[in-house]
């Protein structure tokens, strides 16, 4: 269990949020993370492992014309995927991984490209038109070391989102006490 999954169980707990996790290229491995951590039970609605293309469609309902112009390795399927699988498990918060961890590239991408997306309950005018963040990485390393870093990447881009809310009301919360504005 590493730190940024406790972190994120954590806040999650404090904000009473649920989180939804949608994988392909990481297999599992974003849920095995997340539940890895004690009191995860509390925050975890659970996860969809969409390895299949179709099935990112089917189940997430990722835009099926857009799977077959781009491919699943794109950062519109991976903020559909986020969406999607929190709609579906009716969470607060929806993260999903797609990518090429190899050993071949897929759909015209390179090994190592990955997108990991977040979406939640952010402020109006917020993330990217579908409500949502994407982020694009270029990894290195053997097959295990695409897949691990992937893991390490969403449960990040959701800690800052989560970091930042906390932030945020606990701003809104002080501004109260202190008689502002």
């Amino acid at each position: 269990m590493s730190s940024t999954a406790t972190e994120v169980v954590r806040l999650l707990t404090v904000t009473g949020g649920t989180l939804a996790v949608a994988e392909s290229l990481t297999g599992g491995l974003v849920a095995a993370e997340i539940t890895s951590v004690p009191g995860a039970s509390k925050v975890f609605k659970g996860s969809v492992t969409a390895y299949a293309t179709e099935l990112k469609h089917r189940l997430l309902g990722v835009d099926a014309t857009l799977l077959v112009q781009r491919g699943a390795v794109d950062p519109q399927v991976a903020a559909q995927m986020a969406a999607g699988v929190r709609k579906m498990l009716g969470a607060d918060w929806g993260i999903a991984t797609t990518g090429v961890a190899g050993p071949d590239p897929q759909d015209g991408q390179a090994v190592g490209t990955v997108y990991v997306a977040v979406d939640g309950p952010f402020a109006e005018g917020a993330g990217s038109a579908s409500g949502g963040k994407v982020r694009r990485l270029r990894l290195n390393g053997d097959r295990a070391e695409i897949r691990m870093e992937s893991v390490r990447s969403v449960l990040a881009l959701l800690l800052a989102e989560l970091a930042g809310e906390q932030t945020g009301n606990e701003r809104a919360q002080d501004t109260e006490r202190n008689g502002g504005f």
